[in-house]
């Protein structure tokens, strides 16, 4: 046995065993933080940025950030269930190298004005963070304790969400002035990005040794073919992995949705500039940021499924309504204004965590198949960019208008709420049933 598998079984408690980390993956939090902040940097001003560059109508740029969340899709199924079949830490080896050489090869395609290349190089980059940071969410869920879960979850959206969009867009703010503004100043905001992604994959590959990440998590019996075809074979036979799946997909749905929107609503209807909507996009997944841990406890003492129903599905209807609502009620341009639209949006911000528990609910659902229940999990974290934008794409095509998206994702959480309902484990029984003292004594 080795000194850390040693370590690992010998029942010693550290301080971020305690508040959900576990010990050994303490710097794969860290990497996860650092790559996704790099990820993230580009995520307020990719769409302008192309068409700028390459002079394409907004529709062609739309079909190119289609693309790359069918990557995402893709490849966020693949992170589980690769995961299952090779072990977490190979999966993100392949993600860091995906996300790397097709990020300088997207930027050379750009400055070569060539749209196939630009297409086909962004869709390959979209296969690198999800198989990095979901590869990792996997790892996170294996080296757990199930009374620890939803807290660990809760961790592990800190750092994802910490990086895209908070700080990831917090670092655009700085660097595009410092490269020249304009598209020059992003173009150099990119470049400067994939510094960050490299950090972070060293961060975690370096400082993580957990052996549990190198290793099959799927059953010996099982061949190749059935390990990556596990989580859509659950999904028929279990429905409520597919509901999961659904509530997961629509989760974070809105705030993909809103990128799409709302650059243009702050920076130009509402004359707030490029600045400000970034500023406010800090404060309201910063917001996020902060609870999502909360919230994760929250849901290990109050329930799991009803944390997701009424904080995450509820909570983040209202929110959402608030911050398209808000900024349209107060003086346009005005700067009480912004900090009271910033404030409703931070509201929506913070109960978008109360989904954290899902990640939890999953596995639940299916205990002895838990990598294949990840797959899909992690298909529907990263499916949720598609499905953000195709809302988009579609309301705005039927002349709904943006007010219309808002209410279409509205809609989407009232679906959710009904679904969620459906998804009770043993565990939320058992926690609502004990007395408050015997479940803060876990925590």
């Amino acid at each position: 046995m080795t000194t850390t598998d040693s370590a690992l079984t010998s029942g010693r408690e550290t301080f971020f065993d305690r508040i959900g980390i576990p010990h050994p993956l303490r710097w794969g939090f860290l990497g996860v933080l650092v790559f996704m902040t790099g990820n993230g940097t580009e995520s307020n001003f990719i769409s302008p940025h192309i068409g700028a560059v390459l002079g394409s109508p907004e529709g062609t740029v739309a079909t190119i950030i289609a693309m790359y969340g069918v990557a995402g899709i893709v490849g966020s199924y693949l992170s589980g269930a690769l995961a299952d079949l090779w072990g977490p830490r190979r999966v993100m080896l392949i993600g860091a190298v995906v996300w790397i050489v097709f990020e300088v090869l997207f930027l050379l395609a750009l400055a070569a004005g060539s749209l196939p290349l630009v297409l086909l190089t962004y869709f390959l980059r979209g296969f690198g963070f999800p198989f990095f940071a979901f590869g990792f969410l996997v790892w996170v869920n294996i080296a757990t304790p199930e009374s620890r879960n939803g807290k660990a979850v809760g961790w592990f959206y800190v750092m994802f969400t910490g990086g895209l969009p908070t700080l990831g867009s917090l670092f655009a703010i700085g660097m595009i002035p410092a490269f020249g503004g304009g598209t020059a100043g992003e173009t150099g905001a990119m470049i400067a990005s994939i510094a960050l992604v490299v950090l972070g994959f060293l961060i975690a590959w370096f400082g993580v040794r957990d052996p549990r990440g190198n290793r099959r998590i799927a059953p010996e019996g099982e061949t190749s073919a059935q390990v990556l075809t596990a989580g859509l074979r659950l999904s028929v036979q279990q429905p409520k992995i597919m509901m999961g799946f659904l509530v997961r997909l629509i989760n974070t749905a809105p705030q993909f949705g809103m990128f799409v929107i709302f650059p243009a609503v702050i920076a130009n209807d509402l004359g707030w500039g490029q600045a400000r909507w970034l500023t406010m996009t800090v404060f309201v997944y910063a917001t996020n940021i902060l609870v999502n841990a909360v919230f994760g406890a929250i849901g290990d003492r109050w329930g799991w499924q009803r944390t997701v129903k009424w904080f995450g599905v509820f909570g983040s209807a209202v929110g959402l309504l608030l911050w398209w609502y808000v900024p349209q009620a107060v003086p346009a341009g005005s700067t009480w204004g912004f900090w009271v639209s910033v404030a409703a949006g931070c509201v929506f911000g913070c109960l978008l965590a109360g989904f954290v528990p899902m990640g939890a609910i999953m596995p639940a659902l299916a205990p002895e198949h838990k990598g294949a229940a990840m797959a899909m999990y992690t298909t529907a974290a990263g499916g949720a960019q598609f499905l953000g934008y195709g809302v988009v794409a579609l309301v705005l095509a039927l002349g709904l208008g943006n007010a219309g998206v808002v209410w279409a994702f509205v809609l989407l959480y009232v679906a959710a709420f009904v679904m969620v309902s459906f998804l009770k484990v043993p565990r939320d029984a058992a926690v609502q049933s004990r007395p408050r003292t015997a479940i803060a004594g876990e925590a």
